[in-house]
């Protein structure tokens, strides 16, 4: 059976771990549905924020390999944290701002730029709140949209 999984990894800023990471699971057949990282301030470590699904046996076996890398920290998999993504879309000119203006409300949004030829709404919301910004945003039928990938934090 299929689940979605977030893992949470810290590790020390080096070259080649996001490789090593990734290729534990091309290495099962899994696919990264969102990959975050970022470094931690003040610090010589990056935080790895991985989306997935898969086999639940298969993503425990990805866990345990993922602790055995030399240099991953810690590994944090469990269901009570708080995810966030953001999105970014870029509308014509044309489209009615106003329009544009309420739908960024309702979701926590904004204009974050505009000029005389596009507008550029931005989000941060649940990934589910997301996919649901996006399919709203289809009927004004935006130029690009990007998503940035989950990046979250366990509750306790």
């Amino acid at each position: 059976m299929q689940e979605r999984r977030v893992i949470s990894v810290t590790v020390i800023n080096e070259s080649s771990v996001l490789s090593r990471i990734s290729g534990l699971f091309a290495g099962r057949g899994y696919n990264i549905e969102t990959l975050v990282v970022a470094p931690i301030p003040d610090s010589n470590l990056s935080h790895i924020t991985i989306t997935t699904s898969g086999d639940s046996r298969v993503l425990e076996q990805i866990i345990k390999q993922l602790h055995k890398l030399i240099p991953v920290l810690t590994v944090t998999e469990h269901c009570d944290m708080v995810e966030k993504e953001m999105a970014l879309i870029k509308f014509s000119s044309d489209t009615p701002l106003a329009e544009i203006e309420a739908l960024a409300r309702s979701f926590g949004g904004e204009i974050a730029a505009g000029d005389a030829k596009q507008v550029i709404m931005v989000a941060t919301r649940s990934p589910s709140r997301i996919n649901d910004l996006i399919s709203l945003a289809k009927r004004f039928r935006p130029k690009e949209i990007i998503r940035s990938g989950v990046i979250a934090i366990e509750r306790s």
